[in-house]
């Protein structure tokens, strides 16, 4: 009895483990998975200074001529304490005088041969950047779970961190079955296919970081298929398509079953993808797939995409959605949830006209896909509709509600 996507992705969530740790150069960890919460060593700014070129002065000397015998630079030690009647020039990140209570920008100022004119009104702490009021020693600053960004690293740096514990990559091996398939870089007779799959599913593991393996498409006998379960459980995840339907070759589940499989989930109320199966051998999980290319990648972009997501680390491990409208008004066939893969401009999904199990064109078109409740005949044009997005990465430390009702 084919499960609902909501228990078969629980399942995923609750039964995939997360990757070990490592420490590595934080030059090195654009796009890793923070492991620990990092605390800040100091304040950030280290100490009060200028947001501005301009004056250090006092407020009660508002509207006055005062005097103005010393600069300080960016890097300087403040020599004097700001005395009333007097300013001192100051550049943009020097350290305050004893005494400032605000700064003058450069503009706002008169000079009158060796003295300078202050405005009439000088709000206290004007253009002042307080030590600590970025980041606070000894507070959280990047919390476990987030993914590592070009910015982060800037925050990393601005502590003098040099090295980061993260997750480690994951793992993927994949493989496909099928006597009639072969690589794309081999010749095929008349009755061969290319194996599409295969390679698609690794370089969309790469896509979402991991570190991959291929495994030649092993033939539909049951010794040739724990070669390639043997060949591939070193990994974090397994990826296979085809051979798990009802066929009279559909060994795949019958192969890793007697390797010690766990079979957490077999068949999914989802069209296309019905077959898709999921489990464990240890700590390594096995996503079986459809051998249609289309169902594959919809099931790929679902359950092993949130797979990968929990298995990382993240705390945004949960799909998400953007709430947008339907272009053009879509009929469907009531029963199932239904996937429709399509395009996103930012303003409006369009479903792809023609999308069928086995078509790989349509992947290519895709950037987004909507999943709609069973009882759905019709979405009319200008209706509210959940997507997923594909290209980009979008999760949530809650659990949302993914469905298009």
């Amino acid at each position: 009895m084919p499960i609902s996507i909501t228990q078969a992705l629980d399942h995923i969530y609750t039964q995939t483990p997360v990757v070990d740790d490592e420490w590595i150069p934080i030059e090195e960890s654009v796009d890793r998975v923070i492991a620990e919460d990092l605390v800040a060593k100091f304040d950030l700014p280290r100490f009060d200074n200028s947001a501005m070129d301009g004056y250090a002065v006092k407020c009660s000397d508002a509207g006055t001529a005062v005097g103005c015998e010393e600069s300080i630079f960016a890097g300087d030690t403040p020599k004097k304490k700001l005395q009333k009647g007097s300013a001192i020039k100051i550049m943009t990140g020097a350290p305050l005088p004893h005494g400032c209570d605000a700064i003058v920008p450069l503009e706002a100022i008169e000079v009158d041969s060796d003295r300078i004119i202050l405005p009439a009104e000088i709000k206290k702490d004007a253009f002042i950047r307080w030590a600590g009021e970025d980041i606070k020693s000894d507070t959280v600053f990047l919390k476990k779970g987030e993914r590592v960004t070009a910015y982060t690293i800037a925050m990393l740096a601005s502590q003098g961190m040099t090295h980061i514990k993260v997750k480690r990559r994951i793992r993927v091996a994949v493989f496909g079955t099928g006597d009639e398939l072969r690589p794309h870089f081999e010749p095929i007779q008349p009755h061969q296919l290319y194996n599409s799959n295969t390679p698609m599913f690794l370089a969309r593991a790469k896509e979402l970081g991991c570190e991959t393996q291929y495994i030649r498409s092993s033939k539909d006998t049951m010794s040739a298929l724990k070669d390639a379960i043997h060949q591939s459980l070193h990994a974090d995840i397994i990826i296979t398509s085809g051979g798990i339907s009802m066929g009279d070759k559909d060994f795949t589940k019958e192969a890793f079953g007697d390797l010690g499989m766990e079979l957490i989930f077999e068949g999914v109320n989802i069209k296309p993808g019905k077959p898709t199966a999921f489990g464990k051998i240890g700590n390594t999980v096995i996503v079986n797939l459809p051998g249609n290319p289309l169902a594959s990648m919809v099931n790929y972009e679902i359950f092993v995409r949130a797979a990968i997501r929990k298995m990382s680390g993240l705390k945004a491990y949960y799909h998400n959605t953007i709430t947008t409208q339907i272009k053009e008004t879509l009929r469907l066939k009531k029963g199932k949830y239904t996937v429709k893969l399509g395009h996103f401009d930012g303003k409006g999904f369009e479903a792809i006209s023609l999308q069928m199990p086995g078509m790989v064109s349509p992947l290519q078109a895709a950037d987004g896909m909507i999943i709609t409740q069973p009882d759905v005949e019709v979405l009319e044009k200008g209706k509210v509709v959940n997507m997923i997005p594909i290209l980009c990465e979008l999760g949530s430390e809650l659990k949302e509600d993914i469905f298009t009702s």
